[in-house]
């Protein structure tokens, strides 16, 4: 499985959508789901697929899709 399966995996899983959703615009004004909460569960999620702990910042930072794939480029993980 590549990387890019992994990290779209972990929104699928956490947030409850379909793969047909997953797209650049996912954050949590798009997805009524995404709340504090869940957000913890998916940078979780994240951080034991890619074996990882991410700064706070990097959490605090990580409010969309693809803003989750400029933070997992800082830890080497090519997407």
């Amino acid at each position: 499985m590549s990387n890019l399966e992994k990290y779209n995996n972990a929104f699928m899983a956490i947030l409850n959508i379909k793969t047909e959703v997953i797209n650049g615009k996912i954050d949590p004004e798009s997805i009524p789901e995404w709340d504090s909460i869940t957000h913890l569960r998916l940078v979780t999620t994240i951080e034991d697929e890619f074996n990882i702990m991410m700064e706070s910042e990097d959490i605090l930072d990580f409010k969309s899709y693809e803003k989750g794939k400029e933070i997992l480029k800082k830890y080497e993980i090519e997407l």
